[in-house]
């Protein structure tokens, strides 16, 4: 199954939606097991105020879900227990063990889940990448990995808009203007009569 929330292209766009409007994507139900099954762009790093709305989604997907686990070092606070609809999902930690941009969600008896987390901060477009990443069928990188190819990816895009920045202003896109090229007069040639029938 893929629950996508599309991702605008811009963060003024972004205001557009409810600040309750969930960011997840999730791999399609019965794709072969992946390292992830997919992302999660929580709006915050307040595990406590954001944790509710993503069980919401998942509880009617994948059973209740009771336990999550974390990686504390991008969450400045892990609350012991969270409550959530009708429920409290108990949270726990482990510094070593899980990848820190990871989440990790229990259900009991019916599975666990784990799902990249995508910082608050990521803009739209890094975002959606990472998104469609986590959630790919037969995905064999970890969650860290992604955010490594993600800054990679970055990377590559700042340095490309450098170069063409120093190319526009030494006029590279005028040059691509049709308009903006000097015209160059069409000279066309009269062809000598060729006798036919020979």
């Amino acid at each position: 199954m893929t629950a996508t929330i599309s991702l605008p292209p811009t963060l003024e766009a972004d205001d557009r939606f409810s600040s309750s409007s969930l960011r997840l994507s999730l791999a399609p139900v019965g794709s072969a097991p992946a390292l992830l099954d997919g992302a999660w762009w929580p709006r915050s790093r307040d595990l406590g105020a954001e944790l509710p709305s993503l069980t919401d989604v998942l509880d009617p997907l994948w059973g209740r879900i009771t336990r999550v686990t974390v990686n504390p070092t991008h969450w400045p606070i892990v609350p012991r227990k969270v409550p959530v609809a009708g429920h409290v999902v108990k949270v726990g930690w482990f510094l070593a063990e899980q990848d820190p941009h990871e989440l990790l969600l229990l259900s009991l008896g019916m599975g666990r889940w784990n799902l990249l987390v995508v910082p608050p901060q990521t803009t739209p477009v890094s975002a959606a990448w990472l998104m469609a990443a986590a959630s790919a069928p037969l995905g064999t990188s970890t969650a860290s990995r992604l955010m490594e190819e993600a800054a990679r990816l970055r990377t590559v895009s700042e340095a490309d808009r450098a170069v063409e920045a120093v190319w526009d202003s030494e006029g590279g896109h005028e040059a691509r203007d049709p308009a903006a090229r000097p015209q160059i007069p069409t000279v066309t040639a009269a062809m000598p009569h060729q006798p036919t029938g020979w």
